[in-house]
């Protein structure tokens, strides 16, 4: 969608705007997910956040669909969120998109997700025996206190 389209869809009427974005969304996936079908009726939510969705799933600048496509998938897996997941599957099925390559992304999917729970929970049993050098923060710095990947999540864990 571009600008121009956005600044259409702002203009017009919300009863009329929000059955073009919901068959819109029905087009390119073949159905229109729950969260959409919920929020309709919440037009001061529902029209930025299908804008927003639309920015970043639809206008595909730098990935083709199909990738976008096993990337929701992996994500989808990592957080652990069946309906998500069971919805991008159908899509991407819809779209050609063959079982092993969805497989792979699940699995991506699921090894992050797995190193998630082993990098909190190994940081929190070397946080209470901070004598033992296995796990020692001081092995594993990467880079400085400030850096944004490591401190994604505000934490400061390192």
């Amino acid at each position: 969608m571009e600008l121009e389209d956005i600044v259409e869809v702002l203009k017009n009427d919300p009863e009329k705007v929000i059955p073009e974005l919901l068959e819109d969304v029905r087009k390119q996936y073949g159905e229109v997910p729950y969260i959409m079908n919920f929020m309709k009726d919440l037009p001061e939510i529902f029209i930025p956040k299908t804008i927003y969705d639309n920015s970043i799933m639809r206008e595909f600048k730098n990935l083709d669909p199909e990738t976008v496509e096993l990337i929701s998938i992996g994500v989808a897996s990592a957080l652990r969120c069946e309906h998500c997941l069971k919805m991008h599957i159908r899509i991407a099925k819809r779209k050609g998109i063959p079982k092993e390559k969805i497989f792979s992304a699940i699995m991506i999917g699921a090894s992050l997700s797995n190193a998630a729970v082993l990098a909190e929970s190994t940081r929190a049993l070397a946080s209470e025996f901070p004598g033992d050098e296995k796990g020692s923060e001081e092995n594993e710095r990467c880079c400085d206190s400030d850096c944004e990947v490591c401190n994604i999540s505000g934490a400061n864990i390192k």
